[in-house]
């Protein structure tokens, strides 16, 4: 935890910090409220202990000004004045504490463990908000894939590292999924994960979700708003899109990706946030850095680690375990078993080309499990496109005939299988019709 120590006795702040170091936590010590309000600018705290009296000046006027430059902050008034209408006054000016001296090391290590358990609370709750209001099933990192295994593997890597990292891929194919997972698995992930929308929003109206606003920065702006920026102090920003955003924004974000420094909208006043930035793309933005329409600069930073996502059609091993979590996924919601899969449905999900990837898959199951009362879902179970796709494409395991995207991708999976026994199992066949069927598809030879 970051702490903020404001007292003019220099030897009340060097007992304290050396109590709170010994809790782990970083320290900054002030001696005045104009050093006080001067570090908060410069950084952000979570905790701050002052002084009742600060000289001529006094603490508890220094209270809302530090909640409006941090409204998250956790304040505990220390005071060898103490009374029961400064205690009650401090509280009523939005104090969490009040420690009369002589304080004990214990007395401290309350303090900061019930700081540090409302943060993790609101950390906890605002996950869990955004969960809910996605309502996404289980997320698993496990996968029968061998791209997507690769995929992992960079993630996993890229996680440990505090840079920004860039998913690309194809609309629906997960990467807002992939990024909480980088998240997860990041030294931050104690700390918020927030979003941003980038496609949804106008640019003013961007930028302030962003980066915050201030009272009369533009129509409706009626109080003072932090940004996402601000929210995600110490954790992660994703930018979901990014590829959409204006430049004017852009030069924002280029700004604040090189210094950790913005403004919000309406003001000049100078800010810093520690936060690692996340982003997505459909789009193919080196193409949109030749027309213009991106900063090549902003790619750069951007682009540190790229994570390419793979779509669903080239990951077909994938399928099926998405397809099931889904089922449970959505039967759990509609209160009912979870039905199962004909082996004709199956076969109708697998042989599908997926051009709106895990997105679409998601879809079909959804609609299935509320329009279906049976405990078994056949073909028809699904949209007239998945159904009459899986009807026109032969099972793998009879004679049949293959087009040339489907034999690429038979073959390109095979090539990636060590043996022909872990190949007949993925693809549901016994290790001496695969022999015969991998000639087919390899015209013989």
């Amino acid at each position: 935890m970051r702490v903020l120590v404001v007292d003019d006795e220099r030897n009340i702040r060097k007992t304290l910090a050396v109590c709170l170091e010994s809790l782990r936590c970083q320290v900054t010590e002030c001696g005045s409220v104009v050093s006080a309000l001067e570090a908060l600018q410069r950084s952000a705290f979570d905790l701050a202990f002052v002084d009742l009296r600060l000289g001529r000046e006094d603490g508890l006027e220094l209270i809302p000004r530090l909640l409006a430059e941090r409204p998250g902050l956790d304040i505990v008034i220390i005071t060898a004045y103490a009374t029961f209408d400064t205690a009650v006054e401090a509280i009523r000016r939005g104090a969490r504490d009040y420690l009369p001296k002589p304080f004990t090391p214990a007395q401290i290590e309350r303090a900061v463990t019930q700081a540090r358990e409302r943060r993790e609370l609101v950390h906890r709750l605002s996950d869990l908000e955004e969960r809910l209001a996605g309502a996404e099933p289980e997320v698993s990192l496990e996968t029968a894939s061998p791209a997507m295994r690769a995929v992992l593997e960079v993630l996993e890597k890229a996680a440990a590292h505090d840079v920004p990292a860039l998913l690309r891929g194809e609309s629906g194919t997960g990467k807002t999924v992939l990024a909480r997972a980088l998240h997860r698995l990041s030294p931050r992930r104690d700390q918020p994960f927030a979003v941003v929308n980038c496609p949804a929003l106008s640019d003013d109206l961007l930028a302030s979700e962003m980066f915050g606003h201030v009272r009369g920065a533009f129509t409706g702006a009626v109080r003072d708003q932090p940004g996402r920026v601000e929210a995600a102090e110490g954790g992660t920003l994703f930018l979901d899109e990014v590829g959409e955003i204006s430049p004017p924004v852009q030069a924002k974000l280029l700004r604040f990706l090189q210094d950790r420094q913005f403004e919000r909208v309406g003001e000049n006043r100078t800010r810093v946030a520690d936060v690692r930035i996340a982003a997505a793309t459909n789009r193919d933005l080196e193409a949109a850095v030749r027309e213009g329409k991106f900063r090549e600069d902003l790619l750069f930073r951007l682009d540190v680690v790229q994570i390419t996502v793979p779509p669903l059609r080239d990951r077909r091993e994938e399928i099926l375990p998405l397809a099931r979590r889904f089922l449970a996924f959505f039967a759990r919601a509609a209160r009912r078993p979870p039905p199962e899969l004909s082996p004709q449905a199956e076969q109708v999900l697998l042989a599908y080309s997926w051009p709106g990837n895990v997105r679409e898959l998601r879809n079909a199951i959804e609609r299935a499990v509320i329009l279906s009362s049976g405990q078994v879902l056949a073909p028809q179970s699904f949209p007239e496109r998945i159904a009459q796709q899986g009807a026109e494409t032969p099972a793998l395991g009879g004679d049949f005939t293959v087009d040339a995207v489907e034999r690429e991708h038979v073959l390109r999976v095979l090539a990636r299988i060590r043996t022909q026994d872990e190949a007949a199992r993925i693809l549901g066949l016994d290790p001496s019709t695969l022999w015969r069927r991998r000639k087919k598809y390899e015209g013989g030879e």
